[in-house]
């Protein structure tokens, strides 16, 4: 939360002290409206935190490079939201094949997402925006 927040007072003084107005809130794109890397890196963090005590869901990460799924995921969302990042990983239905994700571990995984969100205090537009980015991956991750 209080990261959340010095990023994106930090956003705010540097885009105020340059000669060019800073653009309205509606104009930002949803990177910029996030924070930015920082933050959401902060959120990712927290986040693998909860994955990390989610008894529904932890057992799939158990093995995990855990350094490098942060990193794909702060590309990911960084990309997704408009941000000047490019995801380096792999497409999703690749990354996911064989591994019989049902549907709700997939809700698990999105609970613990808006965890974070939410002790972030990521605003109820922004939220809305992030998860119905990542949500339309849902059908490349879980088993058909």
């Amino acid at each position: 939360m209080k990261l959340l927040r010095a990023a994106m007072l930090a956003v705010a003084v540097s885009l105020a002290a340059c000669s060019t107005p800073m653009k309205p809130m509606q104009d930002q794109s949803l990177y910029q409206r996030l924070g930015g890397k920082e933050a959401i890196t902060a959120v990712v963090d927290d986040f693998i935190g909860n994955v990390a005590g989610d008894a529904r869901i932890n057992k799939r990460f158990a093995n995990a490079n855990t350094p490098r799924l942060k990193t794909l995921l702060v590309e990911q969302i960084c990309a997704a939201s408009g941000g000047p990042c490019t995801y380096t990983g792999r497409d999703m239905t690749t990354a996911h094949t064989g591994m019989d994700i049902q549907s709700a571990e997939f809700d698990a995984l999105v609970e613990d997402l808006v965890k974070s969100l939410d002790k972030f205090k990521v605003p109820a537009r922004e939220k809305s925006e992030l998860l119905g980015a990542l949500g339309g991956m849902k059908p490349a991750i879980v088993n058909k």
